[in-house]
């Protein structure tokens, strides 16, 4: 593993529902899944919401067979942290469009969740120097962090008969962000969060030619170094 990173504050842990917000099958699994494992062991309820399918995420497989199986990866790798719900919301992968349609969708699902804490990814630009991000990450984080403050608002995206406004999310925290501020100590967790990555084999193995334990170690090594998994926290 990598030398350990500057000491930052845990994570509060004064809430008990969690929401996750996603744009892809894997992106929670890139580290953040073990920070899931340790919740879901301390007895909190996790969610998982993921915009897209996957379906243009693997270069030499039709888009609905490529949906078929990375969605079954997910909730495999889910359960291994877990995990018992996961949605998706079936915007199109590769050109989610950030505006009020997603905004809805994910305020909606608030609602329905009801979380303390939204979990959501890198909204940012890059992941760092020279890394450019993804329009999908930037368009579904960016959404989330809106659709917060939409699912407390009746009068934004109302749905007669549906639940009611959710007000009560206290934090967001980004996974992946740049700027972290907050850690959570994953060292109890993290052969889970290595197996839950590992679990999108065919999508590792379409990308490199390692196995997918092998790649799913070595990415481990790096987002979840010397045992701490790093967030961007939103919120008091």
């Amino acid at each position: 593993m990598t030398p350990n990173p500057p000491a930052l504050p845990a994570l509060p842990d004064d809430w008990r529902r969690c929401l996750a917000v996603v744009a892809h099958p894997d992106d929670l699994e890139y580290g953040a899944a073990a920070a899931v494992a340790r919740w879901t062991d301390e007895g909190r309820e996790v969610v998982y919401v993921l915009a897209t399918r996957g379906e243009a995420g693997i270069d030499t497989m039709a888009p609905e067979e490529a949906a078929r199986v990375r969605e079954e990866e997910e909730r495999a790798g889910a359960a291994l942290v877990g995990v018992k719900a996961v949605e998706f919301l079936d915007h199109h992968d590769g050109v989610i469009e950030y505006g009020t349609a997603l905004r809805r969708d994910i305020a909606h699902a608030i609602r329905r969740h009801r979380p303390e804490l939204v979990l959501t990814l890198n909204h940012h630009d890059v992941w760092g120097p020279g890394m450019w991000n993804t329009p999908d990450h930037r368009a579904v984080g960016r959404a989330t962090l809106d659709a917060v403050a939409d699912a407390g608002n009746r009068w934004i995206f109302p749905d007669p008969g549906g639940p009611e406004p959710w007000p009560g999310v206290r934090r967001v925290a980004v996974f992946g962000s740049p700027y972290p501020t907050h850690s959570v100590d994953v060292s109890a967790t993290f052969e889970r969060g290595v197996a839950s990555l590992a679990a999108h084999r065919a999508y590792l193995e379409a990308l490199g030619d390692a196995p997918a334990e092998e790649q799913a170690r070595q990415v481990l090594e790096q987002t979840a170094a010397s045992g701490v998994v790093t967030f961007e926290v939103f919120g008091g």
